[in-house]
């Protein structure tokens, strides 16, 4: 094998709350994360007989680095150093999940490259010993290598298995806006949160296969503070519960917005309501996978 092609899904946090700032900066999380149907094309090929390692990254997103900065490079890099693999990997990556939109684009990619170059140099790691490497190139790469619903805990890296969801139909709308994940965490006052989300109830809920007990649960602190900066995504969230969705949310740390339909004629409505709009620069009908 010389050459593997990935799927790498994005996802929404159907729940994300912080609990507390830990002394080494990062914040421990509760989450429920969920992967859903929008996915970025991830191609890996090797070629042999070279003196050490060479890592080509190229995308069709000319804003993403494609060096060291990428963390599909990364990725790369760990386990071909790890391993001491000889070899030129060439990894091109034609993105679809929004940059910096919230739904974890860069660890998606990441992880399906950890998947790859496992898969391509028949390495035998087990999902546990790649997400060992992934939690220190991000906190949520953990949970893009198995992807699902997953209830995330600490910095992300903690998961526990949970239940698919309801079947639903979910618009991911991302407002022509970019959102600094480092400037939301340095606003976020964990201790002055006055509503945390019910993220038990939440689970119970899915547990239950309550589609409209889980959505009027839906929350995520975070909102708090991107919203106030970027008004377009409360105007993006009403938009999509005025067109039928029994909820509409925020995605991670913005702009990313997700509605959830039990409908699909009512996500179709939405879709058109939402398409060609200015202030809208991506706009996907999907599922939760």
């Amino acid at each position: 094998m010389d050459k593997i092609e990935l799927k790498a899904y994005g996802k929404i946090n159907i729940g994300l709350d912080v609990i507390r700032k830990r002394e080494d900066g990062y914040h421990d999380l509760d989450m429920i994360m969920q992967t859903v149907g929008v996915y970025d094309d991830v191609i890996i090929s090797r070629e042999d007989g070279t003196q050490t390692y060479e890592i080509e990254v190229s995308t069709d997103a000319d804003i993403l680095p494609n060096d060291k900065g990428n963390l599909a490079f990364m990725a790369a890099k760990v386990l071909m150093e790890a391993y001491d693999i000889k070899s030129k990997v060439k990894i091109h990556i034609n993105k679809r999940i929004p940059i910096a939109g919230g739904m974890a684009g860069g660890s998606a990619d990441c992880a399906a490259v950890l998947r790859g170059v496992n898969k391509l140099f028949q390495l035998g790691l087990t999902d546990e010993q790649l997400q060992e490497y992934g939690v220190k190139l991000g906190a949520d790469v953990p949970y893009c290598i198995v992807g699902g619903t997953k209830r995330a805990q600490g910095i992300g890296e903690i998961l526990t298995d949970l239940p698919t969801p309801p079947k639903c139909y979910v618009i991911i709308a991302k407002p022509d806006a970019f959102v600094s994940t480092k400037f939301v965490y340095s606003h976020i006052r964990p201790a002055q949160i006055e509503n945390h989300p019910d993220i038990d109830g939440i689970i119970e809920s899915i547990k239950a296969g309550d589609l409209y007990g889980m959505c009027e649960k839906i929350a995520n602190v975070m909102e708090d503070v991107t919203i106030p900066e970027y008004p377009i995504i409360q105007k993006v969230k009403d938009i999509l519960k005025s067109n039928g969705a029994v909820n509409a949310l925020m995605s991670g740390s913005g702009p990313t917005v997700f509605g959830i339909y039990d409908d699909e004629e009512k996500a179709k409505q939405s879709m058109d309501a939402l398409s060609g709009k200015e202030f809208v620069s991506q706009l996907y009908l999907t599922k939760f996978i």
